[in-house]
């Protein structure tokens, strides 16, 4: 009997990408990276189509003439998804809906949609369900209907079908049940930095856009062993790892979720207590992609989000990654950080200088103690290995002489 191969190979959702010009040079960039949003969501983009208009369309998005060209491309592409570049209104969800007789969704959706797949923990799953039912909630109206047709593909991954058919009600309980859940997660997390400032190593965060190679820096560092791949927001989960210094000092290291233009502030206010493992460090190390062509349009949104996180007065240290990738030609400037670098993560270029750096800034938030204890006074030895970097310890006839870098918050504890 002849033997049949079958291709059992999921087909790919294809995909018509679809932006408003309204003064903006970026938009092509924009339209860019929601592509690379699509690869990474495992579609494949068919069609990309810019509008430039001076605002954008209140009931449908793009113009009526736009529209008849999408409908165009959406059949004779055999497309089926049109993704909009910005967050739609349940009006224009339901407009374009009823227009192009497709699948609608926007960027936000797409990013959800990707959060959902690489959520891993308790935790990320908490937070990006509840991401995606306060978008839920705020597109219900008149979204009932079309959110039942949705079948499979992109924007349906995460809470599950059942939460697709619920009713407001429904979802605000659901809400508050996932808050509250949060919660604990947030004290828990809260009490993990509350011990680590009563023994203070130096936390560094480290933050970038993403897919700048955060998670590959990290594993170089520590060994972490952190999922590191060619994809955007490749981890979600923050890590953090302790790195010991040839000279003994200790640092810590923590991973955080990248950044990317046009974030939903779903998933701002969600991720809300990982992001802020950026506030409570001492340094913020900033990475930045040197190879990529839109570098500073990255960093400017690195800024952002973190001016919309309150954290503004942190230490910056910038390096610039994939150096080895670089244009040679590039100009590699950051007026906002205090410190910039240029390193390899994937190589180690580099890496040595820029531990050199971040060591530099640790000790400039710290003064140099000495002081020769007492014998009687012994004890406070070990407050000086807590609470500071021991620089020289000797025993003679009058005590014991000590030499150490001292964070200033704590001088006051040697104080007579």
């Amino acid at each position: 009997m002849e033997s049949k191969i079958y291709d059992t190979a999921e087909e790919k959702e294809r995909l018509i990408l679809v932006a408003v010009a309204v003064s903006d040079d970026d938009t092509m960039w924009s339209l860019d990276e929601l592509d690379e949003l699509g690869r990474t969501a495992g579609a494949v983009t068919v069609a990309k189509v810019i509008q430039n208009r001076e605002r954008i369309h209140a009931g449908t998005y793009i113009g009526k003439g736009k529209i008849e060209e999408v409908k165009e491309l959406v059949d004779r592409l055999h497309a089926d998804t049109v993704v909009c570049d910005d967050e739609l209104s349940p009006a224009q969800y339901n407009n374009l809906s009823a227009e192009l007789g497709v699948k609608i969704i926007d960027r936000t959706v797409m990013i959800l949609d990707i959060f959902a797949k690489r959520a891993s923990t308790s935790e990320g799953k908490l937070q990006v369900e509840l991401a995606q039912l306060r978008y839920r909630a705020s597109h219900l109206v008149g979204v009932r209907s079309g959110l039942s047709r949705l079948g499979g593909g992109i924007g349906t991954r995460g809470p599950g079908e059942q939460k697709l058919e619920m009713d407001r009600r429904l979802i605000k309980e659901r809400i508050t049940q996932v808050r509250k859940e949060l919660e604990h997660v947030k004290r828990t997390r809260e009490l993990t930095r509350k011990n680590r400032q009563e023994n203070p190593v130096p936390v560094i965060a480290i933050v970038g856009y993403t897919n700048a190679g955060k998670s590959t820096l990290l594993n170089k560092l520590t060994g972490a062993g952190v999922l590191s791949e060619d994809k955007l927001f490749a981890t979600l989960d923050p890590t953090t790892r302790k790195m010991v210094l040839e000279n003994g000092e200790e640092f810590l290291f923590t991973d955080t979720v990248g950044f990317i233009r046009k974030l939903p502030h779903h998933l701002i206010q969600a991720f809300r207590s990982t992001l802020e493992e950026a506030k409570y460090a001492d340094i913020v190390l900033h990475l930045a992609d040197c190879s990529n062509p839109d570098m500073d349009m990255q960093m400017q949104t690195v800024y952002d989000t973190l001016k919309q996180l309150g954290i503004e007065d942190k230490k910056i240290i910038t390096a610039f990654n994939k150096i080895d990738l670089a244009d040679e030609e590039v100009s590699l400037k950051d007026i906002n950080a205090d410190r910039t670098v240029k390193i390899s993560a994937k190589n180690g270029d580099g890496i040595k200088e820029m531990l050199k750096v971040i060591e530099e800034v640790a000790k400039e938030g710290r003064k140099i103690f000495e002081k020769t204890f007492s014998y009687e006074e012994a004890s406070k030895l070990s407050i000086v290995r807590k609470y500071g970097q021991l620089l020289e310890e000797e025993y003679g006839g009058e005590g014991i002489y000590v030499k150490a870098y001292i964070p200033g918050e704590y001088m006051y504890l040697f104080e007579e």
